[in-house]
């Protein structure tokens, strides 16, 4: 049997007993608090990164297929033929296997990276600027246009008054669906009507639309600029034919996926004559924006595991100077310096298992109650978000647990040498 687990059991058991055992209860809250920040930590960036990410890409899509020419800019009036063959069979992209050749030491290997998914759904679009006036009021707009195969999924759930556009007619709807911000700086709602400004050939041209509908994504960089119209209307004002659009947005099942399918579109699927970009090339700032919540969450989390470490040294030789007696007599009967060590540090994973237990009950506790109750508000206009958003992650999670365990115990090595200091007949006088 191993006599090391086995005394440090029986140490265990008397340490409630003796005068370390606030030592004690100080270091398994200092771990459970720990774990508890981290917890919450990591399911906040996660839940943060994650909402923003997929309202960005519910707005935009994931990669545009566009002119080649034009790529660079996504509201270039430049337009690609829809007759297209990967148009609208993109769609039917399921799991596939891309092909990555790579240059190592000289020598050309290809690996094969696997998707967990394929595209979605495709869907037209086109772009049109112009200057909104209603009642007095003035607003400069882009007008998105969207087709009959726009995919209403994701703004449907952010409608906060009206419906959708009407795209089924056969002729051009007058139908306008604009944001709330919008919607308050024109002090207009739903079903009132208001004409639009275009410049367009040096010639200065007016439309009438309706209000449908009023929306709210709390991406105030978006909702005050951008508003839905049906894609007819602009390629009428652009002089375009029904089958000239500004080009094609392309959802996927999911989002890590992006950089492979997008290469996969761009080689096998489009022609030469058309560009496949993602949405993190085409807006890198706010994608390094959020990239940026990594170096939060190393901080908070590296600050927690040396609060952990630093708790856990203090109890550790508060222990072995506590057992000085104990360990003079072990050693006077042969014990080796390694096998008393290893007592201390069993007692010390004890006492970290027991801070993990609390901590992870207190962290996943508050996080549940964020995530169903949401009652740490945010300012939407800076943060994107009315909430702090929670996303739970059972491998990081794990991960957190036995990273604390194992590290704050390999710290714990350097101190346990403490015994080997002690002299046997020192120890045994001590008392």
């Amino acid at each position: 049997m191993n006599y090391s687990f086995f005394i440090a059991k029986k140490v265990a058991a008397e340490g409630e007993q003796s005068f370390a055992r606030v030592i004690i209860r100080i270091a398994v809250i200092a771990i459970a608090l720990s774990i508890s920040v981290m917890i919450c930590a990591t399911a906040l960036v996660s839940g943060f990164k994650r909402e923003i990410s997929s309202k960005i890409f519910g707005f935009w899509g994931h990669i545009h297929i566009t002119n080649a020419s034009v790529y660079e800019n996504l509201l270039e009036e430049s337009y690609v033929d829809m007759n297209q063959d990967f148009y609208p069979s993109l769609d039917t992209i399921d799991r596939v296997a891309f092909i990555e050749k790579r240059n190592i030491l000289g020598r050309e290997v290809k690996s094969t990276r696997f998707t967990n998914g394929g595209v979605r759904h495709i869907q037209v679009y086109a772009f049109k600027g112009g200057i909104i006036k209603a009642k007095d009021e003035i607003e400069g707009i882009f007008l998105k246009g969207v087709g009959q195969d726009f995919d209403w999924q994701f703004l449907s759930q952010y409608l906060v008054a009206g419906r959708p556009i009407n795209t089924k007619d056969s002729t051009a709807s007058n139908e306008i669906l604009i944001s709330r911000t919008t919607a308050n700086r024109l002090k207009v709602g739903v079903g009132d009507g208001f004409r639009v400004h275009f410049v367009q050939n040096g010639e200065q041209l007016k439309r009438s639309f309706k209000i449908c509908g009023i929306y709210k994504t709390g991406l105030e960089e978006y909702d005050r600029q951008f508003a839905l119209v049906d894609i007819r209307k602009i390629q009428q004002l652009l002089g375009w034919t029904e089958n000239q659009v500004a080009g094609f947005e392309v959802f996927l099942d999911d989002i890590n996926d992006l950089k492979p399918l997008s290469e996969d579109i761009y080689y096998n699927h489009i022609p030469n004559e058309l560009y496949a970009e993602t949405i993190r090339q085409k807006f890198p700032g706010i994608f390094n924006w959020l990239d940026l919540q990594n170096i939060n969450e190393v901080v908070i989390l590296s600050l927690m595991v040396i609060v952990a470490i630093i708790n856990m040294i203090t109890a550790l030789m508060i222990l072995i100077f506590e057992r000085t007696n104990m360990i003079g007599v072990m050693k006077s009967m042969g014990a080796r310096n390694w096998g008393i060590r290893r007592i201390f540090l069993y007692y010390a994973a004890y006492i970290i298992l027991n801070g993990l237990f609390w901590g992870n009950l207190l962290g996943i506790g508050l996080c549940l109650l964020q995530k169903y109750f949401k009652f740490i508000r945010l300012d939407e206009e800076n943060y994107y978000l009315s909430y702090a958003p929670i996303h739970f992650n059972l491998w990081s999670i794990l991960l957190l647990n036995i990273g604390t365990l194992v590290i704050t115990l390999l710290f714990l090595v350097i101190p346990s040498y403490l015994v080997s200091r002690i002299s046997p007949v020192k120890a045994i006088r001590f008392d």
